[in-house]
C-alpha cells in the first residue's frame, strides 16, 4: 500500500513517478524499499492517467430516500444485536462445560 501512496503523493506534487522518486520517499518514511515491487508499480502506471482513475473512483453515490433508510439503517443494528447475544450464550456455554470437565 505504501508503494501506491508513494506514486500518489509524487503525482499530486506535480513530479514524475519514477523509480528513484518513489524508493526516496519510502526511504524517507522509514521503509525498507523492493525494488522489483517498485519497477511493478511504475510499469503498471505508464500511461495511466491518474486524474482519470482518480475521478472514476470518487464518483458520488445518490443518498437514498431518508425514509427509506430508516428501516434499513435499523436491520443492521438489530442484527448486530443478536449476533452479540448469540456469541455471550455460546462462551458462557464454553465456559461451563470447561467446568464439567474439571469436577467430571
Amino acid at each position: 500500500m505504501e508503494y501506491v501512496y508513494a506514486a500518489l503523493l509524487l503525482h499530486a506534487a506535480g513530479k514524475e513517478i519514477t523509480e528513484e522518486n518513489i524508493k526516496a520517499i519510502l526511504e524517507a518514511a522509514g521503509v525498507s524499499p523492493d525494488e522489483a515491487r517498485i519497477k511493478a508499480l511504475v510499469a503498471a502506471l505508464e500511461g495511466v492517467n491518474i486524474d482519470e482513475v482518480i475521478e472514476k473512483a470518487a464518483m458520488p453515490v445518490a443518498a437514498p430516500v431518508a425514509v427509506a433508510a430508516a428501516p434499513a439503517a435499523e436491520a443492521p443494528a438489530e442484527a448486530a444485536e443478536e449476533e452479540e447475544e448469540e456469541e455471550e450464550e455460546a462462551s458462557e456455554e464454553e465456559a461451563l462445560a470447561g467446568l464439567g470437565a474439571l469436577f467430571g
